[in-house]
């Protein structure tokens, strides 16, 4: 997994992804016929089908995280940020934090809030929000305004570790994607359609760069990979679980953002059962995939998410299974050999 730990600790906020397009590109570029990078940062990996006017595929995995950028800079060197996509604030709280400097080079900061020692009875009761969050990244007031700019990208900290079936680190979501999008393609051989893999921008904050690569591509199906919860942890209902972690790929029903083609979801259901994928059926109501931005794209496009079941998303110790990974990455290669056989037609 050596792949996607150096992914994984690499740093890409919405719309600051460079460090994630430079590993996609190197890792692409013996898989895949040609390369195209459009306007928003999207990276389209183009590996040609077989005769005269195959099917095209659009495969999606975003490279962008949550993140930050700063947004004020007070005369003791403290920052302020904005948020870059959706985060619960008690889990930013004692956190280390980069911030990738315009004037050049990496700073790591300290995620602070007024300690609970000097708060009254009425603020310890209250959960604290992003505003009331700052980032020390040991400066003073000058220094700090001339190192850093306001809008610098701020990403979390955290070392990526695997222990047995199980990965840790943060950013697994959606880094997963990316991963999974370059193992496809290296075992693909020749394909009777044209893939179309995308490493999608700026999914976090409204599926953006899905929307975009899918209007320039028109393709006739679309898949997006992605994380997804799995609550299978104390507290948590047995209807409330949505994946269980190593309980296999998940096959999207719908989310917030689409309902899945039913005709998709019973192929990647029957090719699991044929193929002896473990799989899990997932109904997520809250929450979106790139398979949404698909959807919406170009003529509409018939769409399907592959699920990574993951505990503690948006945190910086998400965690997934390799096995799940690994079937992920077998059901989307075997989905990919069947796709011209497939009519999507209502």
């Amino acid at each position: 997994m050596k792949l996607l730990k150096e992914l994984c600790e690499a740093h890409g906020a919405p719309g600051f992804e460079d460090a994630i397009r430079t590993i996609y590109r190197r890792e692409m570029e013996s898989l895949c016929d040609r390369m195209e990078t459009d306007g928003i940062g999207n990276v389209i990996a183009i590996k040609d089908g077989k005769g005269p006017s195959p099917k095209k595929v659009m495969l999606a995995g975003h490279m962008d995280e949550i993140g930050f950028v700063v947004k004020h800079i007070d005369d003791n060197g403290f920052l302020k940020l904005s948020p870059l996509g959706g985060f619960d604030p008690k889990t930013l709280i004692a956190k280390r934090v980069m911030i990738q400097s315009s004037h050049g080079g990496d700073m790591i900061g300290m995620v602070g809030v007024k300690p609970i020692h000097i708060m009254s009875p009425e603020d310890r009761k209250k959960m604290p929000t992003v505003p009331e969050l700052f980032v020390d990244v040991g400066l003073d007031g000058d220094s700090a305004k001339k190192k850093i700019e306001i809008g610098d990208p701020v990403t979390l900290k955290q070392e990526f570790i695997q222990d047995g079936d199980r990965m840790s680190g943060k950013s697994l979501d959606n880094r997963v994607s990316i991963y999974t999008l370059i193992e496809t393609m290296r075992r693909l051989k020749d394909p009777e359609v044209t893939v179309y893999a995308v490493a999608t921008s700026q999914e976090e904050i409204g599926l953006r760069g899905a929307m975009t690569a899918a209007h320039r591509i028109e393709p006739d199906m679309g898949v997006a990979i992605d994380v997804t919860l799995a609550c299978d942890v104390p507290g948590a209902k047995p209807d409330e679980m949505i994946t269980k972690l190593a309980g296999g790929v998940g096959i999207k029903v719908h989310d917030s953002s689409l309902i899945c083609h039913p005709k998709m979801v019973r192929a990647m259901r029957d090719l699991a059962r044929e193929k002896e994928i473990p799989f899990q059926m997932e109904v997520l109501t809250a929450g979106g995939t790139d398979a949404g931005g698909i959807q919406r794209g170009g003529s509409a496009v018939p769409a399907i998410t592959l699920s990574v079941p993951c505990r503690y998303v948006h945190t910086v110790v998400e965690t997934v299974s390799a096995r799940d990974l690994e079937g992920t990455v077998a059901l989307l290669t075997a989905f990919i050999e069947r796709a011209h056989e497939l009519d999507l037609s209502y």
